[in-house]
């Protein structure tokens, strides 16, 4: 199976903080690495499921606990007025059910807010360094606290 988030969940213990904001045992939390928007997370089932109606009952109970408090760390550690939750998984290799959780910034343009946030990805000229995702991810991890 080519599936970048099983790949990343069965190597869990060696992922870098980046790949491992927080956890429990259904979700795993991740900064996007393919995005120049810094905070931009992606939270994860830690099995593979392909549509939210995949989730199990015990699964699905946490995950609107998950988009609330990563919201608000996110909120803490970007200063973002509100967050956009999303959810398609439709890309090949990343059909694994996953949430984008997007920090909408206060001075976002306005061609950006909305579906336009999504031109802050695949931006391979201004994504954001591995460094800067990681020290993003203490923060928030601690903001999480």
């Amino acid at each position: 199976m080519d599936c970048y988030a099983c790949r990343n969940n069965e190597t869990f213990d060696r992922l870098p903080p980046r790949e491992r904001i927080a956890a429990d045992r259904f979700w795993r939390v991740a900064h996007d690495f393919n995005s120049s928007l810094p905070g931009w997370l992606v939270l994860v089932p830690r099995r593979h499921a392909t549509s939210i109606a995949e989730l199990t009952d015990e699964e699905a109970s946490t995950l609107g606990t998950w988009q609330v408090r990563l919201s608000r760390a996110l909120q803490e550690v970007t200063g973002c007025v509100k967050t956009y939750v999303v959810q398609f998984a439709e890309k090949e290799g990343f059909a694994h059910v996953h949430f984008h959780i997007v920090p909408r910034m206060p001075d976002l343009p306005a061609e950006r807010r909305g579906p336009g946030v999504f031109r802050y990805l695949n931006d391979t000229g201004a994504r954001l360094p591995e460094a800067r995702r990681d020290e993003l991810a203490v923060a928030i991890r601690a903001a999480l606290r």
